[in-house]
């Protein structure tokens, strides 16, 4: 196999540098103004998303692309804070989240929303959105 090619380098360093440059971004304005982790805001904004505020752990972890127990830790640091609680049920682990985890993910949302506009899509050029989104879920989809 040959190596990458001048271009394909390019598009490695700017994949990697902005997907990292953004993700920092967003996730440090949320939690200047919300106290959230970028883990807290992804566990928060699934259960409300996903499971309308309850989902079994395993499906939190697989919706995440965390291993369980990076997933447990964070739980449970989660708990301590008031924002889910675990309970068994069926075979396995249910996450609620609680008020006070309602309340967090509902204050960071607006944030959130701008801090993406402001530092992903706002920075696509005009009229390459859609093209922008597609190679993105092509990629992410593996095709």
């Amino acid at each position: 196999m040959t190596e990458l090619t001048s271009d394909e380098i390019r598009l490695w360093r700017a994949w990697t540098s902005a997907s990292e440059v953004s993700r920092r971004r967003i996730a440090d304005d949320v939690g200047a103004a919300t106290g959230l982790s970028a883990s807290d805001f992804g566990v928060l904004s699934r259960l409300v998303h996903l499971g309308e505020g309850t989902l079994r752990q395993n499906e939190l972890a697989a919706s995440m692309d965390w291993h369980r127990s990076r997933l447990s830790h964070q739980l449970s640091r989660m708990e301590q804070r008031g924002q889910v609680s675990r309970s068994s049920a069926g075979g396995g682990m249910v996450v609620t989240i609680t008020d006070a985890g309602r309340a967090a993910i509902d204050a960071a949302r607006p944030v959130h929303a701008e801090a993406v506009r402001k530092h992903l899509s706002g920075l696509v050029p005009e009229g390459q959105f859609d093209a922008f989104v597609d190679a993105l879920e092509r990629i992410a989809e593996g095709a």
